[in-house]
């Protein structure tokens, strides 16, 4: 069923069409997926949960697409950081669906264990300058948790496979449909400049590194754009950032695999000599930080302004979304 999307005065889509059955939710700065899962059915999963306090947003989506009362087969987590969390919560309790990720990511979303803390001082940007104020989680799901399938399988959708590609998160996962080669990559790699407030407004479309300030593996994450690039996928949707597709999309993702460590590990950070070490309960051991409180206070002081200015453009945005 086709369906106009919406536009905010600055003319970006806050609903768009990925590649058959993929629909795409634009949440100020972070997007959710919903999936259908074949042609022939109404059956459906939402990839991600975005933000808090979009739940409205979500299920009027669903309902537009898919129909009225008809909850998703399953939720699938890439990750669970705040942003792609934020209304997980509230739908799980809803719709009484299972909520599906990597072991790995378990201890941030059963209440065990915080994430390692953000790195503000990679990345540069504005939204790179403030992660040492977003949230570290964890929240509780246990009701509705559930691991991945050991075979790569996908619940609720045959012709989906999940793919471990770690860094950006101990337990990040990514999910690659062959058959058109779609691939949602979550924050193994983003199509915008994840840690610059001013891409989030103009939402310019190129191939980047994982955001900066919350890749906690730089190695891991190097293995897996490697990964993905060599899966050759004809359309990329990612937690930040519109879809890409075709010749551009495997040259950028291509250059980036071979020249990872130039184009997006940071020259210096908390986790670029040394990962963060996670495992099924959580933290076991991170680096010192490089910046101290004292330098985090008066580097928030420096960006206020911008923050500021900032925080009014995703109210604005935020204001003339509407279905």
């Amino acid at each position: 069923m086709q369906t106009k999307s919406k536009f905010t005065r600055a003319g970006q889509r806050s609903v768009f069409t990925v590649s058959p059955g993929i629909i795409g939710i634009k949440m100020i700065f972070v997007n959710a997926y919903l999936v259908r899962a074949n042609e022939y059915s109404n059956a459906w999963v939402l990839v991600d949960a975005g933000l808090k306090g979009y739940s409205g947003k979500i299920k009027k989506v669903a309902e537009q697409y898919f129909g009225e009362g008809n909850r998703p087969e399953a939720i699938l987590l890439t990750h669970g950081h705040f942003d792609h969390v934020g209304s997980l919560v509230d739908l799980a309790q809803e719709w009484n669906v299972p909520i599906y990720a990597h072991p790995l990511e378990m201890p941030y979303v059963t209440g065990r264990s915080k994430y390692p803390p953000p790195d503000p001082t990679v990345g540069g940007g504005a939204m790179a300058y403030l992660a040492w104020a977003y949230p570290r989680g964890p929240i509780d799901v246990s009701k509705y948790i559930r691991p991945l399938p050991l075979d790569g399988s996908v619940p609720g959708l045959s012709d989906w496979r999940w793919i471990h590609t770690p860094g950006h998160t101990a337990g990040h996962v990514s999910f690659f449909r062959e058959s058109d080669r779609t691939l949602i990559a979550g924050d193994a790699f983003v199509t915008r400049h994840a840690e610059s407030a001013l891409a989030v407004i103009t939402q310019k479309k190129e191939v980047h590194g994982p955001p900066a300030y919350f890749t906690s593996d730089w190695r891991a994450a190097q293995w897996s754009v490697q990964d993905l690039a060599n899966l050759h996928p004809n359309t990329a949707a990612t937690g930040h950032g519109m879809p890409m597709r075709g010749q551009i999309l495997l040259e950028e993702l291509e250059n980036l695999s071979k020249h990872f460590g130039k184009l997006a590990v940071p020259d210096r950070g908390r986790y670029v000599p040394k990962p963060a070490v996670t495992d099924e309960y959580g933290i076991v051991s991170v680096p010192p930080p490089i910046m101290s409180q004292t330098e985090k206070v008066l580097l928030s002081i420096g960006f206020t302004t911008l923050a500021a200015a900032v925080l009014l453009a995703f109210v604005r945005y935020k204001n003339t979304e509407s279905l």
